[in-house]
This record gives C-alpha cells, sequence and structure tokens, in this order.
C-alpha cells in the first residue's frame, strides 16, 4: 500500500453537507434551490509536492474544486480531476482545475480554484503536482468540493420595458444611450439568498469605470438548460466552500448568451463584487460560463457580452472604446509581466480582460482575442 492509499484509507469518509432548503417563493414564480456539498481531505505526499485522491463511491454531484486552509495562498502547480458520469458509468478522461484567478472577498475563510461543471456523477478523483521549477510545496490542508446544485426549473429573463434605454445610476453621469438588455434575475437561476445574508456593498466612486471580462474556466461540455445550475454551483461553491459574502462576479453569460444577475444589490447599480484582485472598486465583471482557451467564443456570447458591457457602462457616460485610469488596490503583476505597487495609477481600455488587471490567463487566449470585436459591438449598441 503507497502513501496515497494509506492515507486514504485514514480518512474517515465522513462527508460534510452544506445548505438547507431555502423559503418557497410564489407558487407561479421561481423559487430558491438549495445546493448541497460533500467535502474529502486530499492526502499529500511526505515531500508536501503532490497529492492525490479517488473516490469510487459518492453522493451525486455535477460540480468540483479543490480548496485548502489559506485564502491567500496560492497552488503553483498543476490540479487535475476526472469524474465517473452518474448516467453511463464511465470514467470521463483528466482535465485541469484553474488555480490562479487570485483571491476573492476579504471574507475568505479557504482558497481554492476555479470550480467546474462535470455534469451529474457519482465518483472523482484528483491529482495535484507543485510546479517543479518552483521552490514552493503544496498549500497546506487541501480539499476536494463536490456540489450539487439542486433541482430547479429555470427562469426567464427579465427584460426592461420595450425600447428602455439605460437610466443614470446611483453616481453616474448619464446614458450613452445603450438599451438593458434581458437579464435573468437571482430568483430566475434560483439563488437560495439565505446563504448570503450579509447586505450588498457599493463601489466606493459610485462609478464604473470599466467592465472586466472573464471565463469561469469550467466546461463548455454543459447544456444551456443547465446553465442556471453551473450558476447556483458558482455560488455556492463561493459562498459556502471558500466563505465569500456573495457569488464573486456582477454578471454571467452562457455559452447561448442568455445573461444572468451575479452578485447581489441590483443589476442597475454600482455593486462592488470579487472578481478582479485590486481593481474591484471600479469595475464590474461579466464573466462566461466555460473555457476559452481555444475554444473560440460564439456570435451569441460576444454579442451578449457587448450589450451587457454598452448598458453597464452607458449609465456613467463611459465610452465601451476608451480607456480608463484605475487606481490599484493592491500591488500587482498582470499576465503580460507588468508590475505596479498600492496606489499606481494605471491605463486600461473600458473594457478589458481579467489578464491585464492580474497574473492569470482569464479570459482565455480565444476570448480575449475576441476583445477588440466586443467593444466595437458595445459601440453600435451604444449608438442606437
Amino acid at each position: 500500500m503507497n502513501w496515497v492509499q494509506m492515507a486514504a484509507a485514514a480518512v474517515t469518509g465522513v462527508f460534510a453537507l452544506h445548505g438547507a432548503p431555502g423559503p418557497a417563493g410564489p407558487a407561479d414564480g421561481p423559487r430558491p434551490v438549495a445546493a448541497h456539498s460533500q467535502t474529502r481531505a486530499v492526502p499529500v505526499a511526505p515531500d508536501q509536492r503532490d497529492a492525490d485522491v479517488r473516490l469510487s463511491e459518492t453522493r451525486p454531484f455535477s460540480l468540483l474544486g479543490v480548496t485548502w486552509d489559506d485564502p491567500r495562498a496560492r497552488l503553483t502547480g498543476t490540479a487535475e480531476f476526472r469524474t465517473r458520469s452518474a448516467v453511463s458509468g464511465q470514467w470521463s478522461g483528466w482535465s485541469a482545475l484553474d488555480a490562479d484567478d487570485g483571491p476573492g472577498d476579504a471574507s475568505a475563510r479557504r482558497g481554492g480554484t476555479s470550480v467546474v461543471w462535470a455534469g451529474p456523477s457519482d465518483g472523482a478523483e484528483v491529482r495535484i503536482v507543485a510546479d517543479p521549477d518552483a521552490t514552493a510545496v503544496l498549500p497546506a490542508g487541501l480539499r476536494l468540493d463536490l456540489i450539487d446544485p439542486g433541482q430547479g426549473a429555470p427562469g426567464t429573463p427579465a427584460p426592461p420595458a420595450a425600447g428602455s434605454p439605460a437610466e443614470p445610476a446611483d453616481g453616474g453621469t448619464g446614458t450613452l444611450g445603450a438599451v438593458r438588455p434581458a437579464i435573468t434575475s437571482r430568483a430566475g437561476w434560483g439563488a437560495d439568498e439565505s446563504i448570503s445574508p450579509a447586505a450588498p456593498q457599493y463601489l466606493p466612486g459610485g462609478k464604473v469605470k470599466a467592465v472586466v471580462v472573464h471565463h469561469t474556466a469550467g466546461s463548455n461540455a454543459y447544456a444551456c438548460a443547465d446553465a442556471p445550475a453551473v450558476v447556483r454551483g458558482i455560488y455556492a461553491y463561493h459562498v459556502q466552500q471558500l466563505g465569500w459574502r456573495d457569488i464573486g462576479y456582477n454578471f454571467l453569460v452562457d455559452k447561448c448568451g442568455t445573461l444572468y444577475e451575479g452578485r447581489k444589490g441590483g443589476v442597475d447599480r454600482p455593486v462592488l463584487g470579487a472578481h478582479a484582485y485590486g481593481f474591484n472598486t471600479e469595475t464590474s465583471g461579466i464573466a462566461v460560463l466555460g473555457t476559452y482557451t481555444t475554444a473560440a467564443p460564439g456570435e451569441a456570447v460576444t454579442s451578449a457580452v457587448a450589450r451587457l458591457a454598452a448598458w453597464k457602462l452607458g449609465q456613467y457616460g463611459v465610452s465601451p472604446t476608451g480607456t480608463t485610469t484605475l487606481t490599484a488596490g493592491a500591488d500587482g503583476t498582470n499576465y503580460f509581466g507588468k508590475a505596479w505597487t498600492l496606489g499606481t495609477r494605471i491605463s486600461l481600455p473600458t473594457i478589458h480582460g481579467h489578464r491585464d488587471g492580474y497574473n492569470t490567463q482569464c479570459p482565455g487566449d480565444a476570448l480575449y482575442a475576441e476583445l477588440t470585436r466586443i467593444r466595437t459591438l458595445a459601440a453600435q449598441a451604444t449608438a442606437g
């Protein structure tokens, strides 16, 4: 028996269950859907350079991620997973877990990878290896988190009055004329508000100066009918597994172009998110469900992101093709090697990728390459 088997045998096998059914909504409307999670320690080798756990029997789950004790620690290395389909009984191939998204809320209790959609599953395996070129070891307290997002009928987007332009937002200087797109509300995707009772926070300056585009680094294989469940799983992971006050993104977009309200506080308000470390206090985050490193986003995605960005920036009189000056809220380095210190004023496009302000591959090469087109489409939406 090797060290992994011995360590796994020492684990009790007891899974933690989180989440209770939320209060019922109106009989003819969407209801909150409770998510449930299972957690299992991932045994680490004595040299703290690699870790592995295989779970041949689990309760049903559809999303998974790996978390660790210190929310400020980074996993420098590779994390991979595979799952067993609850439908076919077959194991999937190995896929990567993205661990370079950065810290979230100040309230965070744990650090973690991105959470990924695996589809209905009843078995999982992860393997984690530290970067061979780094001196750092794996973070302490590695844990596999499996999430069942619950069952619920998806809601419908709530459009504004037909043809209505954006209204000036709190702290806004006026609209540039972009029409508010239809956005599925939190109730529409089944948010269980009981798990995030904290009141929303708003940008201290009261103005959204830029939109940051992300991808969630999960699977692209979800059906669009499953997108509300994917959003619920991300919400549960951010709040219940990582300890954030709410889902990190302000908005989410599925591969069919449906828009979803993310962090609570009002889609037409300057809500403070937890999506772009060091630049959360002046920006709004839009995350596309899936991984767009090599897979190009479809027209439905680019159009939806552009329409949403045009409307959101238009509330504050910000041009989607312009640049803006942001003040760094922390020391940082971006994906291209540019470094800065706390308080540095940095010029960025008003629609830019997460990698422009943090050392991450997000939103993936293929989606990042579409940002010029997204800015053009947003400008067209602004022009009516």
